[in-house]
């Protein structure tokens, strides 16, 4: 089955922008797309950028993808916009165990989406850490997180992942790929249109 943008993919690489509280598992999600295997880390001071060639199975395969994982701490979160800004999809972390930093977690996440430069960004939202004991479901972290209060304009999928052993991230980056997709051609339609 071929992609719909399968030939401007091959030109043309993604950017996306992976934010998320300190601790939540950004960097692990981003070496474990790279390098498929764990790799140790250490808290990001900064950022740590990649460009990765998706592996999964379906609808990303092959697709190229420049990753800026921009650090949590919350000194570092004025840096989000910036990095944000014009990108194609956003994917937010959380640690699906840590219950108490949901409701911050929520603050930055619905800051971030409501840049007008957001506006419609389809959102991957990755539910980490569910091999955990405690780990709450997707639906209360998507009810903790109030997505269905972002805008209507923006998409979003929460997967529910574990970013040591890499379940759930092909998936969810099959769902922001088409999500994507979607918002690319609606984008081309409507220049069409005017």
């Amino acid at each position: 089955m071929g992609n719909s943008f399968s030939n401007l993919a091959a030109f043309q690489s993604l950017h996306i922008v992976m934010l998320g509280l300190d601790s939540a598992g950004k960097t692990t999600v981003l070496y474990r797309l790279k390098f498929n295997e764990f790799v140790n880390t250490v808290p990001t001071i900064g950022f740590n950028t990649e460009r990765i060639r998706l592996g999964g199975a379906g609808a990303s395969r092959g697709i190229s993808c420049h990753f800026w994982d921009v650090g949590g701490q919350e000194k570092l979160r004025p840096l989000w916009k910036p990095y944000s800004r014009c990108t194609d999809g956003i994917v937010y972390v959380v640690d699906s165990v840590d219950a108490e930093r949901l409701e911050e977690a929520r603050t930055e996440l619905h800051k971030i989406t409501r840049f007008s430069e957001n506006q419609g960004t389809p959102l991957l939202v990755i539910a980490n850490k569910q091999d955990l004991p405690r780990a709450l479901d997707v639906g209360e972290i998507e009810r903790q997180l109030a997505l269905a209060e972002l805008s209507p304009s923006t998409p979003y999928h929460v997967q529910p992942a574990c970013a040591i052993i890499g379940e759930g991230l092909d998936e969810g980056m099959d769902k922001l790929y088409e999500m994507i997709v979607k918002r690319r051609k609606s984008l081309k339609q409507k220049k069409k249109r005017q």
